[in-house]
């Protein structure tokens, strides 16, 4: 049992790192289940009443406190619970440090495991009990580098080459416009948005893990404004064969966080290696 939330922790551990989490959702789950995304009747209005992609994330970010809310900050440290509710509610803690411009560390505990990814704004990595501390290159560094940006909300556009809306769908008791999201070398994104709030409600995409591409979802809730913004509270986060529940409930800004907090911590010594040798001096 400890193997297989080990294995599905370290597959989702980048997803915990961000309000704009995107994770999958049971493909197997029928149609207008709670929780599920139904096209309502109105997707079917004509291209024309629809809003554009960038006129969609324009009125997001306006709905999380505008561009200038967010630039007042530099910093923040989010602490919260996680619970697998599949494996008997299964509890840990969730601690996330961000600083500005990108420098990110998240450490959860659960079950005895201690989780730990990191990025410096050069290097990223993770720590685990499935796969121990390595460097991460390729897709997962990308990914890594994209989401520890922590404007990351505001910059949402430059990650992607077309912004299409498709339509409205219900999502939780949502009228969402569905937002397809291209990139050059991967299947599309799809990030859902209130159409009164303008909030984000779902998020789904596949990111590089070590397993290979896994498609992950999110579904946030409880936006709290603070500090002039806003901040989802609640992750409903499911992918990689797994789902989990994140609440957080303590959010600070604008903390000191030292640089060395982030950099990737020095590989410790195999227990069977021997020490090295000592020079020794002279009688």
């Amino acid at each position: 049992m400890k193997s297989t939330w080990k294995k599905a922790l370290s597959v989702a551990m980048l997803g915990l790192l961000c309000g704009v989490i995107s994770r999958a959702q049971d493909s197997a789950k029928p149609v207008g289940a709670p929780g599920s995304a139904t096209q309502t009747a109105g997707a079917t209005q004509a291209a024309a009443a629809m809003p554009t992609g960038d006129q969609v994330l324009d009125h997001y970010v306006l709905a999380i406190g505008g561009r200038a809310a967010w630039m007042k900050l530099n910093s923040r440290v989010s602490k919260g619970s996680i619970e697998i509710p599949a494996m008997d509610n299964l509890t840990g803690t969730v601690e996330i440090h961000e600083k500005a411009p990108n420098s990110m560390l998240a450490v959860i505990i659960l079950g005895g495991g201690v989780f730990r990814q990191g990025f410096d704004g050069t290097t990223a990595w993770s720590e685990n009990p499935r796969d121990g501390l390595r460097v991460l290159t390729g897709g997962e560094l990308d990914d890594a580098r994209r989401e520890a940006d922590f404007y990351h909300p505001l910059e949402l556009r430059k990650n992607y080459t077309k912004l299409t809306v498709t339509g409205i769908v219900r999502v939780n008791e949502h009228d969402t416009y569905l937002v397809e999201a291209a990139r050059e070398k991967s299947a599309p994104d799809k990030m859902y948005f209130d159409v009164q709030s303008g909030l984000l409600v779902r998020s789904v995409n596949q990111r590089y893990t070590p397993d290979g591409l896994t498609e992950f979802q999110a579904d946030v809730d409880d936006y709290t404004a603070l500090d002039g913004v806003k901040l989802p509270f609640t992750v409903r986060q499911s992918g990689g064969g797994s789902a989990f529940v994140i609440h957080f409930t303590e959010v600070q800004h604008n903390l000191q966080l030292a640089d060395a907090q982030f950099a990737k911590p020095a590989a410790e010594p195999h227990a069977d290696t021997p020490a090295p040798p000592t020079d020794k001096q002279p009688e």
